[in-house]
């Protein structure tokens, strides 16, 4: 998200935070400084929903030029057609433009009626029981500071108590998403959106994946890791900074963050492992299993959807989906 607002020209982003603020912001001093944008906190001290942290950020938003900002859920990835949403935002001239995104099943969602042609939101019908349309919102908008002037500093959610009222004002506007979207909140659809980015990098920037004899489909891998001998890896896989897969090594489907070290014929698949981990030596870890941060995991050791905390070290095989705390 944050390169693709750079590559469009914005040089200041504000995260609204509520937990550890901190944490994030060390994390993304990389970004800053490779990327050239300021990122700052704005941190609730109670939750405020999805609208309230506009208004507690009000001063941070509105800089006098009146030019709109974008706001973003942080847990949705696509391929980001800021430019394009400029541009339309500037040319129907309403008060806010949401992306909205097309699904097999709207029953599941919040629907979002809305006039084909000029893009005019008419209204929201919340999990239809008939079929009204199938495009729902995306998490995706872009809002003129005047938004602000309907958002008190109280929880607010922007989905059921702003954009109604401005959609009734016939000043709501929304934009079809082209290309993938996927809401990632959780671990399953965190891997299906690893898989759907991926897949968009093959056709964009395919010299950006891994290649080699060692590689099967769409792989990711950063430059400083180091890959041993005799592995496997793909398809579907993001390798992070700092990390090393020793010989052996059977990879598919799964994200590997940055500095874990996973040990000679270990096997991952459908798993997210978590920063600075380990695994053992001829380990398996399957069927959407999490590891947290500084979790390691035995040599020859089973892990069939278990979720583990931080700083855990795991000696026994997890045989069915359970949490390790």
């Amino acid at each position: 998200q944050i390169e693709a607002l750079k590559d469009v020209g914005v040089t200041e982003v504000i995260l609204a935070i509520n937990y550890r603020p901190e944490v994030m912001i060390n994390f993304l001093k990389d970004f800053e400084d490779k990327l050239g944008i300021t990122i700052t906190c704005s941190q609730e001290t109670e939750p405020l929903g999805t609208a309230g942290p506009l208004a507690l950020a009000r001063d941070k938003l509105v800089d006098g030029s009146g030019e709109p900002f974008f706001v973003l859920n942080s847990d949705v990835i696509s391929e980001y057609p800021f430019a394009e949403l400029i541009q339309f935002h500037k040319s129907h001239g309403g008060e806010a433009t949401i992306m909205v995104t097309k699904v097999d099943e709207p029953s599941k969602y919040g629907v979002v009626v809305m006039e084909d042609t000029t893009g005019v939101v008419e209204r929201f019908v919340e999990k239809p029981k008939i079929f009204v349309g199938n495009k729902i919102n995306a998490g995706i908008y872009l809002l003129n500071p005047s938004v602000l002037d309907r958002i008190e500093l109280k929880p607010t959610s922007i989905e059921k108590e702003v954009f109604p009222r401005i959609a009734a004002d016939q000043k709501l506007y929304a934009m079809v998403l082209p290309g993938f979207w996927m809401d990632i909140g959780q671990p399953r659809d965190y891997i299906t959106g690893l898989r759907l980015y991926l897949d968009s990098l093959r056709k964009k920037s395919a010299a950006k994946l891994a290649a080699g004899a060692h590689i099967v489909g769409n792989v990711l891998v950063h430059d400083s890791a180091k890959i041993g001998e005799g592995c496997l890896i793909g398809p579907d896989v993001a390798i992070g900074p700092g990390c090393v897969v020793e010989d052996g090594v059977r990879l598919s489907r799964c994200t590997v963050m940055r500095g874990v070290r996973i040990k000679k014929h270990a096997c991952i698949s459908n798993s997210i492992i978590g920063w600075h981990s380990t695994v053992g030596q001829w380990a398996r870890i399957e069927n959407m299993t999490i590891l947290g941060e500084d979790v390691h995991v035995g040599d020859e050791v089973y892990s069939n959807g278990g979720v583990v905390l931080p700083h855990k070290e795991i000696k026994s095989s997890i045989l069915k989906p359970e949490i390790v705390m």
